[in-house]
């Protein structure tokens, strides 16, 4: 059965409302700062730092303090965790989701128990019903492209129409790519490097995130209407 959407967590809501939710990393905290203050500007309401680096949870701190007070309307969340312990570093931190690269169901638990959303990765429709009976609000499908693309999404929904799936990896910025994965049944999509180029960090080129995120932030809201 559906989860009853007015059940669900603020951070959740967002995603599935905001549609779509960057992900990126830096190890400098200077840099992801920057990162982060050029996608607020255009518009994202929801973003994933993801844990890939020793120097990664400094940088987390960074962007949470950055946050707090400020900006109670964006919901940070952390995402690679394969263990309960890196969890709860993070969601001591501040993070208000834990996104995985597939299911731990330890992970899933420390989630649970801390009250904060767990979006395990998926690849088959047995791990998407494995991550419902886990709680999992919104499901990712990972690496969304290699797995079998919008195509696969369409096939796991007619049997899971309850799923809201949320592709990463083979997600493009441009429209025919989101219009494609959106009108196959996506709840939201995660957008990597496609997003938040190595370019673009590499020149500092802020404007220019921002200009490409409120590009994505107005094709997404163009699809769904």
């Amino acid at each position: 059965m559906p989860m009853n959407s007015d059940a669900m967590h603020g951070a959740t809501a967002t995603m599935i409302e905001s549609g779509f939710v960057p992900v990126y990393h830096h190890d400098d905290p200077a840099t992801a700062v920057a990162i982060t203050a050029a996608l607020l500007d255009g518009g994202a309401t929801a973003l994933e730092f993801t844990d890939r680096s020793p120097g990664a949870l400094d940088a987390f701190r960074s962007i949470a303090r950055e946050l707090a007070g400020s900006r109670a309307d964006v919901h940070l969340g952390v995402g690679s965790i394969i263990d309960p312990e890196t969890a709860l570093r993070y969601i001591e931190a501040g993070a208000s989701f834990v996104v995985g690269p597939g299911i731990d169901e330890a992970t899933a638990a420390s989630c649970a128990h801390a009250d904060i959303p767990y979006i395990p990765g998926t690849g088959t429709v047995t791990e998407v019903m494995r991550a419902r009976q886990l709680g999992a609000e919104i499901i990712k499908v990972f690496p969304g492209g290699a797995v079998g693309g919008p195509d696969y999404v369409r096939a796991v929904l007619a049997p899971c129409p309850w799923a809201r799936l949320m592709p990463t990896g083979g997600v493009d910025v441009t429209e025919e790519s989101l219009r494609t994965w959106f009108e196959a049944g996506v709840a939201c999509v995660g957008l990597g490097s496609k997003l938040v180029s190595s370019d673009i960090v590499e020149a500092k080129a802020w404007n220019q995130l921002t200009e490409r995120v409120r590009s994505v932030a107005s094709t997404v809201a163009s699809i769904r209407s």
